[in-house]
This record gives structure tokens, C-alpha cells and sequence, in this order.
């Protein structure tokens, strides 16, 4: 059977939320159309920000979902001090948890991004 896995964000402004994860994540795009882009993260995987659905981004009080990038151990805390140089929206400082130190930031739209270690 020959599938992808793609992990759709919902995004209000493509550009803008392209250019933040483009900066944040050091990638670059695969696939950009008007509404849909994509970066591929690995065969078969790939990350794409969607403005299709994004009214459900609207009044939306909490998010359930969030994108986990896992970084050697050892990585954590550079890249907790690269990203907020770069001035990102912190939504929770490093901290430990059952998966060892990690912390939480938002894009433009809010969604979540975590960086935790590799297990």
C-alpha cells in the first residue's frame, strides 16, 4: 500500500504561519499551493498548514492537539534559548516531565509545538 502521514495544522494566514515554521523548524517547503503547504519531514511523513478549516481556529479556548519535535537530550535547552531569541509565543518554560525536560511554545495561530527528547 503506498500512504503518507500528513500532520495538519490549521493556520489563519499561510505566509505568515510558512514563514514561522519555516524559520523555527530550519525547513524547507515541499508542496505550496494558495491555502496548503507542505514540509517533508522524513519519506512518507510531512508537516502542512492549512487555512481550509481555519474558522475552527476561531473562539477555539484550548487546544487538545500539539506537534512534538524530539531532540537529543542534551538539545532541549539550546533550542528552548534559539527559538525564544527568535521571539516565540512561550506557553510553558522547561520543565521536567515523565519524558525528561521540555517545554511548550505557539504559533501565530496558537497551536502548540513541544520539544521534548527523543525516547
Amino acid at each position: 500500500m503506498n500512504r503518507e502521514i500528513v500532520f495538519i495544522v490549521y493556520a489563519t494566514d499561510i505566509e505568515r504561519s510558512v514563514e514561522f515554521y519555516s524559520a523555527l523548524l530550519e525547513l524547507e517547503t515541499d508542496f505550496v499551493s494558495p491555502r496548503y503547504v507542505t514540509f517533508a519531514l522524513a519519506d512518507g511523513v510531512a508537516l502542512a498548514l492549512w487555512t481550509g478549516n481555519s474558522a475552527a481556529l476561531a473562539g477555539a479556548p484550548a487546544r487538545t492537539t500539539e506537534v512534538c519535535l524530539n531532540v537529543n537530550a542534551e538539545e532541549v535547552m539550546g533550542l528552548f534559548k534559539t527559538w525564544t531569541d527568535k521571539g516565540v509565543d512561550v506557553i510553558r518554560e522547561p520543565h521536567q516531565d515523565v519524558f525528561g525536560t521540555t517545554f511548550v511554545v505557539a504559533d501565530p495561530d496558537g497551536n502548540q509545538i513541544r520539544v521534548a527528547p527523543i525516547d
